[in-house]
């Protein structure tokens, strides 16, 4: 790990993730604060412009495709920086002219995810070009880190901004955030291989190149089963997603804003240890394990959950404990899967299979957040954390018969290539082989 911390370029891409992360948080406030406050928003209002935020996210396996076809992704991750900037800057800009329009904020919105899905589509192959692949577990952990600190501090900043300036004029810190971030990135030197040359027209090539992507994705062993693994597991904890914890904890536990406001904090420490112990974890019982280990405890503690009731104080304990051991298992689980990731997939394909993850992976969210609302009406808030918690610790049984449990190290997943390679080349004793 110490290493990592002396190459310039590593610490010039951590301190970007970071300062926009942080950002992000402060804006993630402020935006939808933005609709409700100066633009009078409705509900539905707001939820359109949550559903934008997710919406490129659907675009992602043919954005990873055209990324895969750019020779330049580092200028790439600066201009999409420069972009969301832009955007946002957009929104005081027109605040001081008193023309923000609810269209406005849905095209900031949309035009701010999709520079975002770009940029974690050209993020990926930049990552294997400046982390030793024996480094890859410490790398993710440090960037979580940053990105779970960001969730302990962002928010309480963000509102104090909003209080204090106005939610318009807050949205500045997010903007100035990615300029700092382009800034470090544009002086971060990578050495890029040339991009493939495309064969045929642009678009119908663009397509065959997703497909391509979308293919590796579902043919191979560990990321087919991390894939449906990480997607279970989505569907099910976002029947339960931050909205519906607050109205839980409000509705159920009478709990006061500022006691849920420090439940979710609590739960944000745990996501913070969690990225921090996740490389030591792996180490001691293996990065397929920590990955299971991550699967089973990330969903399970929705039932603690459910179970809170009694005084105030004693239902804030427990859904508190809940929200840290699920940012505790939630990081245990991404960690090492995203090293998992990085490890086995080539490096001609590394933006198609991010684009890919993210269309199958974050697509789903969106529609287990609406099927939680039904469900909470159905059945009630408590039930439904039962259904989140049981349906999310099934999606360990996609990784059961996969071959994640048995990696203990990355390299395991070169032997394992190696060894299916030369299968492949002599055949087993029937010259067929083994799915």
């Amino acid at each position: 790990m110490n290493s990592l911390w002396r190459d310039g370029r590593f610490v010039r891409y951590w301190a970007g993730s970071a300062v926009s992360q942080f950002g992000d948080r402060v804006s993630e406030v402020a935006v939808p604060l933005i609709a409700v406050t100066v633009l009078d928003a409705s509900a539905g209002q707001v939820a359109v412009l949550t559903a934008l935020a997710w919406t490129p996210n659907l675009l992602a396996v043919v954005l990873g495709a055209w990324v895969d076809g750019r020779a330049r992704k580092q200028r790439l991750l600066v201009v999409m920086d420069l972009v969301r900037a832009g955007v946002l800057l957009s929104l005081p800009v027109a605040h001081l002219w008193g023309s923000v329009t609810l269209g406005q904020l849905y095209a900031v919105v949309l035009l701010g995810g999709l520079a975002g899905v770009v940029a974690g589509c050209a993020w990926q192959p930049l990552f294997a070009r400046i982390v030793p692949r024996s480094s890859y577990v410490d790398a993710n952990s440090a960037f979580s880190a940053a990105r779970s600190a960001s969730f302990v501090a962002g928010p309480a900043v963000g509102g104090g901004l909003v209080q204090t300036l106005g939610a318009p004029v807050t949205v500045v810190a997010d903007a100035l955030s990615f300029l700092v971030s382009a800034l470090l990135l544009g002086g971060a030197r990578v050495d890029e291989p040339a991009a493939a040359t495309r064969a045929g027209a642009a678009l119908p090539a663009l397509l065959r190149d997703a497909r391509e992507g979308l293919l590796f994705v579902l043919r191979h062993p560990v990321l087919r089963a991390g894939l449906a693994c990480t997607t279970t597991i989505n569907f099910f904890t976002f029947l339960a997603g931050t909205g519906m914890v607050v109205l839980f904890a409000d509705r159920e536990l009478q709990l006061s804003p500022g006691a849920i406001g420090l439940t979710l904090g609590v739960g944000a420490t745990g996501s913070l240890l969690g990225a921090l112990t996740a490389p030591w974890l792996s180490r001691r019982i293996g990065v397929g394990r920590c990955v299971a280990v991550g699967a089973v405890l990330f969903p399970a503690p929705f039932a603690l959950a459910a179970v809170a009731g009694g005084p105030a104080w004693a239902g804030a304990v427990l859904l508190g404990a809940a929200q840290f051991l699920v940012g505790l298992g939630v990081m245990w689980f991404d960690v090492p899967l995203n090293s998992l990731q990085a490890a086995v997939t080539p490096d001609a394909l590394r933006s198609r299979v991010v684009g890919a993850y993210s269309t199958v992976n974050y697509g789903i969210r969106p529609l287990g957040a609406v099927t939680g609302g039904a469900l909470a009406t159905t059945v009630g808030l408590r039930a439904t954390l039962v259904v989140v918690a049981v349906g999310g610790v099934l999606s360990v049984l996609w990784l059961l018969p996969s071959p994640i449990p048995g990696i203990r190290r990355l390299a395991d997943t070169d032997e394992r290539t190696a060894a299916e390679q030369a299968e492949d080349t002599v055949g087993g004793p029937e010259g067929v082989r083994a799915a």
